[in-house]
């Protein structure tokens, strides 16, 4: 390990409403740092309310990258963050910045250090066809067709697991080979190797509770509802990411009338609690060198390892 003040980047990890932006804007505000988008919703342009992206007046404190780049009906993946965290890592390292990279997607930081499968792009025109084709069909009915032509990703998938079904289903239409075949084929990710310090924000858990409960209440006075509203009116694939973030399935049923605004917070709430937990489970068993600390704790931990 290097010694104090001598990493190349700052990872910083938790669940969601464990105040991490804060951290990262404090931290980049010592040390000339940027703060890098880690997090799987707060990427997408549409949902700056609703993923609680950072404001704009936090924005104007320090720099920040790859918030809001990506549009709704892209399907983004950690495989894509990856490579924009590389080309934006080269610029950083020009000017000198240190690169603070904050979120809550596990998925994303174990892309950036240890890679990813060499997972091959689904052609558009491949995606789009095959969603046409499955659109109406009943998931086990897929998973039929997934076990007669992939028999080995058929047997890891649940037979329910419909976007995981559809991926692999995609994946064989695309290239004619399993998608358990490009598993075992990984590249290193663009911090692969490199000195950094990682902490996991712990906040007790049932004081992440009450925050989420409260933020989420916020978000309504904040014009939740009327952005989800507009993302609704695109008329987007439902099985794209942004379509399941985080109270969006909720909304836009109260939106089609099938449930009361007030059953609709319910759910955003309940789904983004259950999404914490599961954040705090990920990051536990999945990412190991991660030094965990209580968000009191955070800030000195970080300025006494890096010497800012």
């Amino acid at each position: 390990m290097k010694a104090e003040g001598q990493f190349d980047a700052v990872l910083i990890a938790g669940p969601t409403a464990s105040g991490k932006s804060a951290l990262a804007i404090e931290i980049a505000r010592r040390t000339g740092g940027t703060v890098v988008n880690a997090d799987s919703m707060q990427v997408y342009a549409d949902l700056r309310v609703l993923s609680a992206r950072p404001s704009a007046a936090e924005e104007a404190m320090v720099p920040h990258r790859l918030y809001g780049h990506v549009d709704g009906a892209v399907n983004y993946s950690a495989m894509r963050y990856a490579a924009d965290v590389a080309t934006l890592l080269e610029e950083l390292r020009a000017s000198g910045s240190l690169p603070i990279l904050v979120g809550g997607t596990g998925l994303y930081f174990k892309a950036v250090t240890e890679g990813f499968s060499a997972m091959p792009p689904v052609p558009e025109d491949v995606r789009a066809a095959f969603r046409a084709d499955a659109e109406g069909r009943e998931t086990a009915a897929l998973h039929a067709e997934l076990a007669a032509c992939d028999l080995a990703m058929a047997e890891r998938l649940r037979p329910s697991d419909r976007m995981r079904i559809m991926r692999a289903l995609e994946v064989f239409r695309a290239t004619g080979r399993s998608l358990a075949s490009f598993q075992g084929e990984r590249e290193p990710g663009p911090l692969g190797g490199v000195p950094t310090l990682r902490l996991f924000v712990h906040p007790d858990r049932e004081a992440v509770k009450e925050r989420i409960d409260r933020r989420f209440e916020a978000m309504m006075g904040e014009g939740a509802l009327d952005e989800v509203a507009r993302l609704k009116q695109r008329g987007l694939d439902p099985l794209l990411p942004i379509m399941r973030a985080h109270g969006v399935p909720g909304l836009i049923a109260h939106l089609d009338g099938a449930i009361t605004l007030d059953e609709a917070i319910r759910r955003g709430q309940a789904d983004t609690r259950a999404y914490a937990k599961r954040q705090v489970t990920w990051f536990r068993h999945q990412m190991e060198g991660w030094e965990a600390v209580a968000p009191a704790a955070a800030l000195e931990a970080a300025v006494r390892r890096l010497g800012c």
